[in-house]
């Protein structure tokens, strides 16, 4: 039997239908706005939240150790210790990156810009979960 009236169906559609962590990923969970949120953000204690969605990861700054400068993974630049902090990242059950970031949070996203702050999260998430419910 053969429907009288085709359905038509969008490319945004499909993309949802097929590929729903995309879609979210681009359109958001509602569908109607632009992309998830992106950033780093500054929190309690000198550590650093990174947010990408309903995804957090939280950088714990290790005590400073030695004189030689360190060279940030966001934007790249050689900074002195007074400048640069190397953060611990917990991102599942026995397995922890190590990230060193500018002190000055805004102006290290500024130079560095959205593309390498989304290279970060790459390499950040899936934070696996820790235990088991």
């Amino acid at each position: 039997m053969r429907d009288s009236d085709p359905k038509h169906h969008s490319a945004r559609d499909v993309l949802r239908e097929l590929f729903p962590e995309s879609y979210r990923e681009l359109f958001g969970e509602s569908g109607e706005g632009g992309p998830l949120t992106l950033g780093l953000y500054a929190v309690a204690d000198g550590r650093l939240a990174l947010v990408r969605g309903d995804q957090l990861a939280e950088f714990t700054p290790l005590e400073a150790k030695g004189r030689h400068a360190l060279h940030c993974d966001l934007c790249h630049y050689t900074r002195s210790r007074a400048e640069a902090a190397l953060y611990r990242v917990v991102v599942g059950p026995r397995r922890t990156r190590y990230v060193t970031l500018c002190l000055g949070t805004e102006s290290c996203q500024q130079r560095a810009g959205k593309l390498a702050l989304a290279h970060l999260a790459d390499r950040i998430f899936p934070i696996e979960r820790l235990y088991v419910d």
